[in-house]
């Protein structure tokens, strides 16, 4: 693949895509972005998006849109999908109905085979997943302040076919300091399973209780339903044959021992009364659970309590 910068368009200006945005940007390549909230595009073509906390970094934008059909005439390489899962059907018709070119598609999305959803419309060959490995939240409608970043992020082509495309965003990004590393198809799953297993084990539990990260890990009686939730996902991933580091449960103990005394994303959007990304992560490990016959009831009931109160709360989908 020759050397060039490419191109890039993100959707979705969370903390995920307000961070590789600005690194983008920093490294070089020309960056058109947009999101749903009309406001916050508003701020950011003032004022930029500024990355604060463990990492220091601010870019302004020249292509900002104020609607997916409007980015989606620029002229981009790479279309990078940042929002939350519960918008991807949304994004997808909106692709299907205006994207006449041929554009690779970058996931940045948490979850368990959010790859799926877009496969009406891209080919397997021109989706690539990336395993995000920072957290963050936003202190403003254009400011994220970032909570950790363990390194390395991983990328990686879904078919192995656009693997030196995934090595050139890996070393962008790593070039602009978010070490990030390419990887095979078959370990861009199995990380993605490892990072969905970790956020599936706080996620819901803190969403329910109300009580933060490091909260719920120091109680006692709140950490043995975190270990159980990793059990029970251990099971599953074993089943279907995914590769955990060795002593997955205590070095994600250990892990999950540093998270911050803030929210998680699942638990912030449900005590906000918005959609949640339950189904592509404790629901997940529930369905491939029954795939392989195996019981996951702390993951169901976690899923099931969520979603139900998504249902009661006007949003998510009423079984």
């Amino acid at each position: 693949m020759e050397e060039k910068n490419y191109k890039i368009g993100i959707i979705g200006l969370g903390p995920i895509g307000q961070t590789l945005a600005v690194h983008f940007k920093q490294a070089g390549c020309e960056v058109a972005i947009t999101d749903l909230n009309r406001e916050k595009l508003s701020l950011i073509r003032e004022e930029g998006i500024e990355i604060v906390n463990h990492l220091e970094k601010k870019s302004f934008f020249k292509h900002v849109y104020f609607s997916v059909e409007e980015m989606l005439e620029h002229d981009f390489d790479i279309l990078i999908s940042a929002v939350k899962d519960y918008h991807v059907d949304k994004i997808v018709k909106v692709l299907k109905d205006n994207l006449t070119k041929d554009v690779f598609l970058l996931s940045a999305q948490n979850g368990i085979d959010i790859r799926k959803k877009y496969l009406s419309h891209f080919p397997n060959s021109a989706i690539l997943r990336m395993v995000i490995n920072f957290a963050g939240n936003l202190q403003a409608p254009n400011v994220t302040g970032i909570n950790f970043f363990n390194p390395p992020n991983y990328i990686g082509s879904m078919d192995d076919s656009q693997e030196e495309l995934a090595k050139w965003i890996a070393a962008t990004l790593t070039g602009v300091g978010m070490k990030t590393e390419q990887a095979n198809s078959f370990t861009i799953i199995d990380k993605i399973w490892e990072k969905t297993i970790l956020n599936a084990a706080l996620s819901p539990l803190c969403a329910i209780s109300r009580l933060t990260m490091k909260e719920a890990m120091e109680n006692a009686d709140t950490l043995e339903i975190i270990e159980q939730i990793l059990y029970e996902a251990v099971q599953v991933a074993n089943a279907e044959e995914i590769k955990l580091p060795d002593n997955f449960i205590k070095l994600a103990i250990r892990y999950l021992n540093n998270a911050g005394n803030h929210m998680p994303s699942l638990a912030v959007d449900l005590i906000n009364k918005r959609e949640t990304e339950i189904d592509y992560m404790n629901g997940k490990i529930v369905d491939y659970g029954r795939k392989h016959y195996i019981k996951t009831p702390i993951n169901l009931v976690l899923t099931n309590l969520v979603n139900a109160i998504s249902c009661k709360n006007g949003v998510g989908k009423c079984k």
